[in-house]
């Protein structure tokens, strides 16, 4: 019964993982997004138009340029068409420079307004997502071994290089990518480990929590009960702190693990029975 609670408290996300932004907040949230994607779409279709635009201009300007020379040996070549053909390329010159200055207005107020999304975007969701976000892209930029252990083995690297934002964002592409495979445990305790790292304590107990529960074989399973040991500790939960090395050390009494633990119970029960002493007098 007592295993059944721990396991209970380790499962439960409304407890132990953050609850979703209200229904409000993320109308906002996509709607902004749904606006960034628009003016990013503009921003696109403005800088192909300009692209398109400049060598048109090139062009342009070696007209002029060889109407200017034509000019120089007008009267040599007695070419009545030269004048007209100079008015005519020097009016398609500013009619394109006039293009041009559109199209750099134009991007230049669609990158202010995106600058000023990115803003409320930060102001709504906070800048831990705007950093995760950046991590993503990252991640997106980062070349990935297709290997299952040499990208889980890529994960743990990252985290143990502190890029701990980086290391969440591979452990959960891991999840999506081998969501059966047996190392699914061990990617859950590395993303337990993050947050943890960052005394994220709620979040890391979710995790463990899925490496206790669905992946008791894994070989990190021993030091999931560990880590939430800690994480309870520090909630002050000492009642789940205290059940979770004891489910350790029954479970896996043979691991490293399972020694801190009769460590910690040990300290524990001699803080438990020295208590009552210091009340006398």
């Amino acid at each position: 019964m007592r295993r059944l609670v721990l396991l209970a408290l380790l499962a439960l996300p409304g407890c132990f993982y953050p609850a979703d932004r209200g229904r409000a907040l993320e109308a906002k949230v996509d709607r902004l997004g749904a606006e960034t994607a628009q003016m990013q779409s503009q921003l696109k279709e403005a800088r192909e138009q300009l692209a398109a635009t400049l060598p048109k201009i090139d062009e342009k300007v070696a007209e002029v340029t060889k109407a200017l020379q034509g000019l120089d040996t007008a009267a040599r070549r007695k070419d009545a068409d030269i004048g007209i053909q100079l008015q005519k390329s020097v009016e398609d010159l500013a009619q394109l420079r006039g293009q041009v200055e559109t199209y750099l207005h134009k991007i230049t107020e669609l990158e202010t307004a995106l600058g000023e999304q990115d803003k409320k975007l930060v102001a709504l969701q906070g800048a831990e997502a705007v950093k995760e976000a950046e991590a993503k892209k990252k991640a997106e930029e980062l070349q990935r071994p297709t290997d299952k252990k040499e990208f889980l083995a890529l994960a743990q690297e990252k985290a143990k290089a502190g890029d701990v934002l980086l290391a969440r964002q591979l452990y959960t592409e891991f999840l999506k990518k081998w969501a059966k495979d047996p190392l699914v445990g061990d990617a859950h305790y590395g993303l337990g480990e993050t947050y943890f790292s960052e005394s994220r304590c709620r979040e890391a107990l979710f995790e463990y929590g899925k490496v206790v529960q669905e992946h008791p074989k894994a070989s990190t399973a021993p030091d999931a009960y560990l880590r939430s040991s800690e994480c309870f500790a520090k909630l002050k939960m000492k009642d789940e702190s205290r059940l979770a090395l004891e489910e350790l050390v029954k479970g896996y009494p043979k691991s490293a693990a399972a020694k801190t633990a009769k460590e910690r119970l040990a300290e524990l029960d001699k803080a438990a029975k020295a208590a009552p002493k210091k009340g006398k007098k």
